[in-house]
């Protein structure tokens, strides 16, 4: 048994038994003085892997930041060297999310934060039909994706902290009640307009609809954009209010109810948030808290083919030095197994998940430690998740 050990992954190789579930790990580029976080992660039609993120001095405030990529032919073990894949001057380019559609096209979600605040960000889209050669994809296409949330956006916001019994800690007349000043500034044509920030990958339902997960820290809660033909146009479907349900990440039931999981950006105690909609996406139930810990920090949930659900998070209150493999049998009602990728030594955060045509599960995440910052790619059997360590 061999330790793949760069920071204190936990994975192993079991060589030499073909009845070990297995678990390897590498990190895509050596580690480096920059800032590299955000990933992405898809699976090309010939088996290949291509990965993402954003890559510079800092985040909002640095104008350096673009996004770089690289590839991972099947079979291989070495990444290819890293590429640019979008790169609008002078504006930091933020939160790359690859998506593959019904119809084999490689889509790239990413944020132009203008004016160096998150709360400014243009959403942004390129699209490829040529992207299994070396290099970047040969984009056909690009744009701006604008959303236009209507009238009933603020309506929604305050139906939503009535529904949840929101009280307020505290006001004072020059500080109005937080729900009051979200609502308000919901009735603001320009401020629902612009913001909507990606991070985890869409999903596409049976009826074909796309569902693009977004969240803004202007709202400080998260959206759906729609479409239902094939892409060529978006719009916005309801809110999900909450106390900071951020960069959701959308998984369907089998009887087709939607369940979005969401970091905490809100107060006590730090929790994965859930909300459900039985309208493919167009409306949402109030964010909850679950009993999973969040130290506001991104995550994603997958239904892997068996009909078992995978999430990968940061498993505490506080710090992003633990990142955990979570399964579920039961579609989210218990969570009965957990396996650690990381666990101490460095920070390890905003993972992206996928599984691919043979079954393994995919992830790359943010890899900072004291040696450097680099991103991690880890692949492993399902059933290592539920092996016994």
């Amino acid at each position: 048994m061999t330790i793949i050990h760069a920071g204190f992954l936990l994975c192993a190789v079991f060589s030499g038994s073909t009845d070990q579930p297995l678990c390897q790990g590498e990190l895509i580029f050596p580690p480096q003085p920059k800032h590299c976080h955000g990933s992405s992660l898809v699976e090309c039609p010939n088996g290949d892997l291509l990965a993402c993120w954003f890559f510079g001095s800092g985040e909002r405030s640095a104008n350096d930041v673009l996004i770089q990529g690289a590839r991972l032919r099947k079979g291989k073990t070495q990444w290819s060297p890293v590429f640019v894949m979008a790169d609008t001057p002078n504006i930091p380019d933020c939160n790359p999310v690859l998506f593959r559609d019904d119809r084999d096209r490689l889509w790239l979600f990413w944020i132009a934060v203008v004016a160096n605040r998150w709360e400014n960000s243009l959403l942004k889209y390129r699209r490829a039909e040529d992207y299994q050669k070396d290099g970047p994809p040969k984009w056909s296409w690009q744009d701006v994706l604008v959303l236009g949330p209507g009238e009933d956006f603020s309506k929604a916001i305050a139906d939503g902290f009535q529904a949840l019994g929101y009280e307020q800690g505290c006001w004072a007349e020059y500080a109005p009640p937080y729900d009051e000043m979200l609502i308000e500034a919901a009735k603001d044509k320009y401020k629902r307009l612009r913001g909507w920030m990606t991070r985890i990958h869409p999903i596409i339902l049976p009826s074909g609809r796309y569902l693009l997960p977004l969240y803004s820290d202007g709202f400080n809660l998260s959206l759906t954009a729609y479409s239902d033909d094939h892409g060529e146009t978006w719009q916005a479907a309801g809110p999900i209010v909450g106390i900071g349900p951020c960069q959701p990440s959308f998984v369907m039931k089998k009887n087709g109810e939607l369940v979005a999981y969401m970091r905490d950006e809100g107060g006590p105690p730090q929790r994965v948030q859930k909300s459900v909609s039985q309208d493919q996406g167009m409306t949402w139930t109030p964010a909850v808290d679950t009993e999973i810990p969040n130290p506001s920090s991104s995550l994603e949930v997958i239904a892997i083919k068996d009909g078992r659900w995978v999430m990968i998070c940061n498993d505490t209150e506080e710090g992003r030095h633990r990142l955990v493999l979570l399964m579920s049998d039961d579609e989210g009602a218990t969570w009965k197994w957990k396996r650690y990728l990381e666990n101490g030594g460095g920070a390890f955060a905003y993972p992206s998940m996928i599984q691919t045509k043979d079954g393994r599960i995919h992830a790359t995440y943010s890899h900072h430690t004291e040696t450097g910052n680099s991103i991690k790619h880890v692949a492993l059997d399902p059933e290592w998740i539920t092996k016994a360590e």
